[in-house]
């Protein structure tokens, strides 16, 4: 009898293991089938380059917790493939994770990674340390290195709150699963260059929540502003970059009406100022 056959499904020794608590290794040996795929139909780096891609991710630590930004265009070589892509997602409930690069294969990437948390959460009874959870991911960035030779790269950020410490802390990585730990903020993406000079200007340690997604909101704006595949808000169809914050109180993203505010008062204020504010210089004294 073909088809799937549930319970001959789970007579499988796989799911009988001990094992690790890693649902990627499970999943490894139980249904390897329903690993992301890493081939690439029609082949090569060309193809690679007609497939959605997502850009500008910024992240800034505050005297709170972490915020991260992403804009919403997605690209398909000089083409817009979407305006409102959605790249910043829950890792759990203390983190908080970015894409940039080939969008459905970073999509994927954050499911896998969001359920891997889950997993181990629900064998261990407790949840994995920030430092954990960046290794894990790192694991997945480093299996995706067949699919990223072809083309197929996605990178992504995380960010969340580290109990031990009580303070933000970013994460960033390359296509290799090299993971670094950022200092104070970072970014990635097409438009990161200009974000990175932006915050660069604008960031102070020990910034609110609030003061923190205003730099973020005009990083990504000076993103939009010189890189063409990075979108800036699009206030006549009300799409906006989705914001999220991490603190103690956990992982909160805002409505599409608070990241609104930021983004009008922005857009309002480069009415006036097109280059932005400029950070004040300070000669110390002698």
């Amino acid at each position: 009898m073909g088809g799937f056959e549930p319970q001959a499904r789970w007579q499988a020794a796989a799911f009988l293991a001990a094992g690790s608590p890693s649902f990627t290794d499970f999943l490894a040996s139980a249904a390897p089938e329903l690993l992301p795929r890493q081939d690439l139909p029609g082949g090569g780096a060309g193809a690679a380059g007609d497939l959605p891609h997502g850009t500008t991710i910024v992240a800034a630590v505050c005297a709170d917790g972490v915020v991260m930004a992403g804009d919403r265009r997605a690209t398909a070589g000089s083409m817009i493939a979407q305006r409102d892509i959605e790249k910043v997602f829950r890792g759990d409930e203390y983190s908080c994770v970015g894409i940039a690069g080939v969008a459905g294969v970073g999509v994927d990437l954050v499911r896998l990674f969001q359920v891997e948390l889950e997993h181990y959460e629900k064998l261990e009874g407790r949840a994995l340390s920030l430092e954990g959870k960046a290794n894990r991911l790192a694991g997945l960035v480093r299996a995706n290195l067949g699919g990223a030779m072809q083309g197929l790269v996605a990178v992504p950020l995380f960010a969340g709150y580290d109990d031990d410490t009580g303070q933000g802390r970013i994460f960033s990585f390359d296509v290799t699963g090299g993971r670094y730990a950022e200092q104070r903020f970072a970014t990635i993406g097409s438009g990161s260059p200009f974000a990175r000079g932006a915050l660069k200007k604008l960031y102070r340690d020990d910034m609110t929540v609030q003061e923190a997604i205003l730099a973020c909101m005009q990083a990504l704006y000076d993103a939009a502003d010189d890189d063409s595949a990075t979108g800036g808000p699009d206030l006549s169809r009300r799409i906006y970059p989705v914001i999220a914050t991490v603190t103690e109180d956990g992982f909160q993203r805002l409505t599409d009406s608070e990241a609104g505010r930021y983004a009008e008062a922005v857009v309002a204020e480069r009415m006036q100022l097109p280059d932005g504010p400029a950070a004040p210089l300070r000669i110390a004294a002698s």
